[in-house]
Formats: structure tokens, C-alpha cells, sequence
């Protein structure tokens, strides 16, 4: 008799020829002329969500980019009933030039596949679907019934899920949320993750004169919107590199001296992590910890700032206006709306004379997200990852954002434990992003376990 493993052991070849072909979609969510490509990606996963045993699948529009349910619920009322998330939409992949081959044509060797996507999030999403393919194959049945909710705008702050999730909250009713967009903290080492930041944005645009003037004729006679923005992006900070804006921290939930002793116990190496990313030296807030800095204290970042001539050569001109793209990430307690609200309170008290400016919100806020070490999702997920590390998992946390986190705990009350198996160093958003085919393997077992030990644990 097959056994689910062995059933996953044999069609490992097929699985890796489907998710090449995944990934050949080149599904770019921030970009318009990628909006039918996400589309495609999402009739993709419905058909294999079908292929694999689950029914009622459908492709959802929600006045953006789509998303994808499908369910097997024939486990019975008394068994327990977990959602399964994840997101088949991508980043961009400038710079194109550092690709070492075609970011859409998928390249395997030295046990990983490149493209963009391979981790974060298609080779993760795809191994849970696997799993119940693997388990209906060979048994028929599941254990508990499984639901999965799989979006196409989770790269750009999932504007439009949060109505989604509100105007179905029966449909995505369970008893907890597993997110295959995460991961591991070592080829060897698993971990829980406990909390994410959350996020919000603003663009600021100043403007002084008019038009664009001759340097050489205006210039030190009016005051140039540049300079004035540099001034205001300068005074969102101390000098030591502590936030500056009013209210910023009223709302932060100070970690007890037992939570960060459990931090300090993660382990971690601060010459390496900063040699890694070629920087000389630490900085950030004053009497925290790199790793404190990184997953547990709010940051105030400039993504981006333009304005005036910034072509080769040189153009003496007094530009009109400039502009600044500035996001936040934030931790528990923080109000995405609220923070917004006292950003523009500064920038507004903080306006160089001369100039006028208009503050405009960015989409995709999320709220902060924590969930408790002993959540029963948590319990199942540690047990599973303890088999197949031969470990415990670390307890830990993470500076990054998933929204669906936040939204399914708001709409529907519902946890999600991360239960992804991406590893630090696969290049998410950047150039050459790979996922290691072990991990992709190991995924797709994690999963058939985690489908078999919940009932022992919800």
C-alpha cells in the first residue's frame, strides 16, 4: 500500500515541472500591465487546488488583484478546521541586469530553483496543496476539514483583503490559520514565529515656486523644495536614531524583562549579520539590542526621495517640487491610522517657510500581529517541526509584515501561525531569489504531519 511519504517521494519530478510552470507566470502584483499575469496565476492555483481533491474552488474578484478558496470539509462538525493561507502574486524584479538568468524562466541547480517567486511565496504555497493531494491520494481522507484562502495582492499590503474577509467571514470560519508564507530559522534549526510589525505610508510632496527656475537667476533668493525636504526628513529622528515624531511611541507595548531574556537566547551573530549587508557599524535606537531593533521596536524609514534633475550631466535648476515616499514599521499596540495622523502632524509643525507640502496616505496598512508561544496552532506546529528537525524551535519574532495576519485575527478572531519554510538567505525581493528543492520536499511532509496532528491538539 502507498503511503502518503512515499506517494510524495515518487512525484517529486512531476511537482517540480508544475512549479516551474507556476513560476514562468510572471504574476507582479505593483504593476498595471502585470494585472491579467496575476489573474492567470490565480486560475492556475484553482486548478491544481482542484487536481489535488478540493472542492468548491473559485476564483474571487475583489475590485483588485484576486483570490483563491477552495475546501475539503468532509472530516465531520467535531473535527477541527484549519484555514490555509498564502500568496501566488510576486515582486518586481529590478534590478533586471543582477538576474543571473531570466527571473520568469526558471533555472534548477545545486539542489535550488531561481526565478522570482521561488520563495516567497509559490514554492511555499504550493507544498500545502501537495500535502492534501498526497493524503487523499493514499487514505481518501483527511483528519480535519481544511480550508484555503490563497490572495494575488499580499506584495502590495493587500489593499482590498480586509473587505474581502468581512464580507466572508462564514465562508473562512475556523479554528486556526496556517500561513505558508514564512519560514525557518536555518536549514537545520526551526522556529515559531510570534509576532509581526505591522505597516503604514505616506508621500510627501513639498512645493515652492511655481515652475522649475534658473539656479544661476533665483537660486538664494527662494527657498529650494529640496533642501526644505531634507530638513523635514532629518527631523524625524534623534541624532542617535531614535523617532522624533510626537505621540510615535504612546502606544508601544514594552517586551517584560522575561520576554526579552527569551530573545537574548536566540542565537545570533552581529559581526556577521552586519558583514553580510556590508555595513561598518551598528546604529539604531539607543538601549536595545540589534535583534530588538529588528523585530520588536517600531522604525520610521525614507524609501525613496526625488525631485529636480537627476538625469547624467548636470542641469542647473531650482526645481518646483520634490518628493519623498516614507514608511513605518510598526509593533503592538500601534494604530496604522493613528501613527499616520501624527506624521502629519509633524511635517506640517515642522515645514520650512517658503514652501507648501501635501501629505498623501499610501495603501496597504496592516495592523501589528502577536500571537501567544502556547497557541494550540503553535503547539501542533512546534510538535511537527520538532519531528522533523530532531529540535524545539526557537521562539522568535519577525521586523516583517504579512497583513492577512492581522486582518484574520480583526474580521474573523482567527490566529495564524507561520508554517512556512523559506530560509534567510533565498534573495526574497531582490535579484536571483532561489528556494532550496530540501525545503520544497520538506514542506509538503510538514504539511501532511500538521493535517494529521491537529486533531490532537484543537
Amino acid at each position: 500500500m502507498t503511503t502518503w511519504s512515499s506517494y510524495l517521494e515518487k512525484e517529486q519530478d512531476r511537482f517540480l515541472d508544475e512549479l516551474v510552470d507556476f513560476l514562468r507566470i510572471p504574476s507582479i502584483s505593483a504593476l498595471p500591465h502585470h494585472t491579467a499575469d496575476v489573474e492567470r496565476a490565480a486560475q492556475w492555483v484553482a486548478e491544481r487546488l482542484g487536481q489535488a481533491g478540493a472542492q468548491h474552488v473559485q476564483v474571487f474578484p475583489t475590485g483588485g488583484h484576486p483570490v483563491v478558496y477552495g475546501d475539503w470539509l468532509h472530516a465531520g462538525p467535531d473535527a477541527p478546521t484549519a484555514l490555509i493561507y498564502g500568496h501566488f502574486d510576486v515582486q518586481p524584479v529590478d534590478p533586471l541586469e543582477l538576474w543571473s538568468a531570466p527571473p520568469f524562466e526558471p533555472t534548477v541547480r545545486d539542489g535550488r530553483i531561481y526565478a522570482r517567486g521561488a520563495s516567497d511565496d509559490k514554492g511555499n504555497m504550493f507544498a500545502p496543496i501537495l500535502a492534501l493531494e498526497a493524503l487523499l491520494a493514499t487514505t481518501g481522507r483527511l483528519p480535519i476539514n481544511v480550508k484555503f484562502l490563497f490572495e494575488g495582492q499580499e506584495e502590495i499590503g493587500s489593499p482590498q483583503l480586509p473587505d474581502f474577509v468581512a464580507q466572508h467571514r462564514e465562508l473562512l470560519a475556523a479554528d486556526v490559520a496556517f500561513s505558508a508564507d514564512g519560514g525557518q530559522f536555518s536549514e537545520t534549526e526551526p522556529l515559531l514565529l510570534l509576532g509581526l510589525r505591522g505597516l503604514c505610508g505616506l508621500e510627501i510632496t513639498v512645493t515652492g515656486p511655481s515652475r522649475d527656475l534658473h539656479s544661476g537667476i533665483y537660486g538664494g533668493t527662494v527657498r529650494n523644495p529640496i533642501h526644505a525636504l531634507a530638513q523635514l526628513i532629518a527631523s524625524f529622528h534623534t541624532p542617535e536614531g531614535r523617532v522624533a515624531v510626537e505621540g510615535f511611541y504612546d502606544s508601544v507595548v514594552e517586551l517584560t524583562p522575561e520576554e526579552r531574556e527569551a530573545l537574548a537566547q536566540v542565537p545570533f551573530d552581529e559581526k556577521a549579520f552586519y558583514r553580510e549587508i556590508g555595513v561598518a557599524e551598528p546604529f539604531g535606537e539607543p538601549g536595545y539590542t540589534v535583534l530588538e531593533r529588528r523585530w520588536i521596536r517600531p522604525t520610521l524609514d525614507a524609501n525613496g526621495i526625488w525631485g529636480g534633475f537627476t538625469q547624467d550631466g548636470i542641469k542647473t535648476v531650482l526645481p518646483s517640487q520634490a518628493h519623498a515616499k516614507i514608511t513605518c514599521r510598526l509593533v503592538p499596540d500601534q494604530d496604522p491610522e493613528t501613527i499616520l495622523e501624527r506624521l502629519s502632524e509633524h511635517i506640517q509643525r515642522h515645514l520650512p517657510a517658503g514652501v507648501r507640502v501635501r501629505v498623501d496616505a499610501l495603501g496597504g496598512r496592516a495592523r501589528p500581529y502577536r500571537i501567544p508561544l502556547d497557541h494550540p496552532g503553535n503547539r501542533a506546529a512546534g510538535a511537527v517541526l520538532a519531528e522533523l528537525y530532531g529540535r524545539e524551535p526557537y521562539p522568535v519574532r519577525s521586523g516583517g509584515t504579512i497583513p492577512v495576519t492581522g486582518i484574520l485575527l480583526d474580521q474573523v478572531g482567527l490566529y495564524t501561525v507561520s508554517f512556512g519554510f523559506a530560509l534567510p538567505d533565498e534573495n526574497i525581493h531582490s535579484p536571483d531569489e532561489f528556494f532550496r528543492l530540501a525545503s520544497f520536499r520538506r514542506g509538503q511532509e510538514a504539511y501532511a504531519r500538521l493535517f494529521q496532528a491537529l486533531p490532537h491538539f484543537l
